[in-house]
């Protein structure tokens, strides 16, 4: 029960050593660093129920982890995240010297069903932003969606914009992403109109030196919560019966420049992706979409409905 002790205080002291690296060395964003710490927690008391040290696992016993998790219910996704954190901490060991190989490579999670990201189509996204307010607080929030929506930022990314990062001669954006990665994005028209708007009622609400470009009713950023409800509410407001989330916006600026553009490499690069798998998501949203043209308008489908056609645009048409 001693040495059980002892192995566990050592992991627990190696997994601190490891947040701390990754949060001064590498940086990670706070949400980032709690991911990691609740991957490795969960690993941990794997380790702690089977009495199992750290330093002499093998890829059997990380299969092990895999088979426990998949048996308590845990989905693929979350299971391969667990899979990258720790994988990721036994890189950095090999780099502090405590071990020599990494048991982690080589195993995989258990495949499961990819579901496709919620999106709203070109109709609904022009509903959710047909305001034109004179309150400040509106004024702002339709600032920050039309901003999410035209350049495809990350809730986080959102938060994080300082005024200084828009710059309107160029109509582009710099944002600060996963990995402390930059990109520099452009930014719609219409989007420039309403965020110019809210930077003159900024002026009345920000606090003295705040550098955020969206900032609460007390003068300081935003919270990323403050915004999902924003959202929400003005999702009620404008007659959605669906829940709608920042990140939908996010995946309607993918799905909808991917369906103009055809250019993959384009979107990866706008929505900071490190690998084109990931991007690749939204080709099953644009083959979805063509599915549901064919099935209304070619005289060989199976007429499912008769409700409209979908014009290439993403828009019903009703004249039939």
């Amino acid at each position: 029960m001693e040495t059980d002790s002892i192995r566990s205080n050592h992991l627990e002291s190696w997994i601190n050593r490891f947040l701390a690296h990754l949060r001064d060395e590498r940086r990670l964003s706070h949400n980032s660093l709690k991911a990691y710490q609740r991957d490795l927690s969960q690993f941990h008391n794997h380790l702690q129920e089977r009495g199992e040290d750290f330093l002499q696992l093998t890829a059997h016993h990380l299969r092990d982890f895999v088979a426990q998790r998949h048996r308590k219910g845990a989905a693929s996704g979350s299971i391969q995240r667990n899979l990258s954190a720790i994988r990721t901490f036994y890189s950095y060991l090999i780099r502090e010297q405590e071990i020599d190989y990494n048991p982690a490579t080589g195993v995989s999670a258990p495949k499961g069903e990819r579901r496709l990201p919620a999106t709203l189509d070109v109709d609904q996204m022009d509903s959710l932003l047909a305001g034109d307010e004179d309150d400040p607080l509106l004024i702002r929030d339709h600032a920050m969606f039309e901003l999410i929506y035209s350049s495809g930022l990350r809730l986080s990314e959102l938060a994080n914009v300082d005024c200084r990062d828009i710059n309107f001669s160029d109509s582009t954006i710099r944002v600060l992403g996963k990995g402390s990665k930059e990109r520099v994005l452009p930014v719609g028209r219409k989007a420039q109109e309403v965020i110019r708007q809210w930077m003159t009622a900024r002026q009345q609400m920000a606090a003295e030196k705040e550098q955020a470009l969206f900032v609460s009713r007390r003068g300081s950023r935003i919270a990323v919560r403050t915004i999902q409800q924003r959202l929400e509410q003005l999702a009620k407001n404008s007659g959605m019966e669906r829940r709608v989330h920042p990140h939908m916006l996010r995946h309607s600026f993918a799905s909808h420049l991917l369906e103009s553009s055809g250019n993959l490499r384009a979107v990866q690069e706008m929505l900071g992706h490190e690998n084109i798998s990931t991007t690749q998501i939204y080709t099953h949203l644009d083959f979805q979409h063509l599915a549901e043209v064919y099935d209304r308008a070619h005289p060989r489908a199976k007429q499912k409905s008769k409700k409209g056609t979908f014009s290439p645009s993403g828009r019903k048409d009703h004249s039939n």
